[in-house]
């Protein structure tokens, strides 16, 4: 297979996540005529660790950084995005690394980009940390977006397997917004550091969009 072919077919592969919508958001029955891709999420997530990396000043290599954070979804391209009330951690990761041998089989890098992958998922680096907490925060900050945009309805919420969850239960009980519960719900489970918890404590205190 010739170089110009494997470019062309790895690019095409990944442009289908333009078109994979992030569940959920799906789940939570947003409603808004233009709901975030996986590819979208992907973007907002690096230039979410472009912001942090510039105002807190991680000792991490930035490029690397990056390009983990690009391909840390390439699984994606053939198990569609599962959420953690769908499937547990370990199935998702044995599907997902099968998946990204599929995607990268042709790329002469392929190793180095697996490794990539492999390292966010077992967040032992400071890169890897660092792109798991902007991940993980990027989604918070985007519930946070479309709860100003009024695209959620927590009171009418059919089939939604989140509603199940006893934290996503407790937190909405206690009066906080779809948003509040999400980022308050990210603190908790994710074990932040301070600069990013101090970040998404601004997000629930504050209005974040700009009409």
């Amino acid at each position: 297979m010739s170089k110009e072919k494997n470019v062309i077919e790895f690019y095409v592969l990944c442009n289908k996540l333009k078109n994979v919508i992030r569940t959920g958001w799906n789940d939570w029955n947003v409603k808004r005529e233009r709901i975030e891709s996986v590819a979208e999420h992907i973007y907002s997530v690096q230039m979410l660790a472009l912001a942090m990396h510039s105002e807190f000043n991680y000792d991490i290599d930035l490029k690397k950084t990056i390009t983990m954070i690009a391909v840390h979804e390439l699984e994606e391209i053939l198990i569609g995005d599962l959420t953690c009330f769908q499937i547990t951690k370990e199935e998702k990761a044995k599907m997902g690394h099968e998946a990204v041998e599929k995607v990268l089989k042709n790329l002469a890098n392929k190793d180095e980009i697996k490794n990539l992958i492999l390292e966010f998922d077992e967040r032992k680096t400071n890169e890897s940390i660092f792109a798991y907490y902007c991940d993980k925060l990027e989604c918070d900050l985007q519930c946070k977006i479309y709860d100003e945009e009024n695209c959620v309805d927590v009171t009418n919420q059919p089939n939604n397997n989140a509603m199940k969850d006893k934290d996503v239960i407790n937190l909405l009980s206690s009066g906080k917004s779809w948003s509040e519960m999400w980022l308050t719900f990210g603190q908790e489970r994710y074990n932040y550091d301070e600069n990013f918890k101090s970040v998404s404590d601004y997000a629930i205190n504050n209005k974040i969009t700009n009409k």
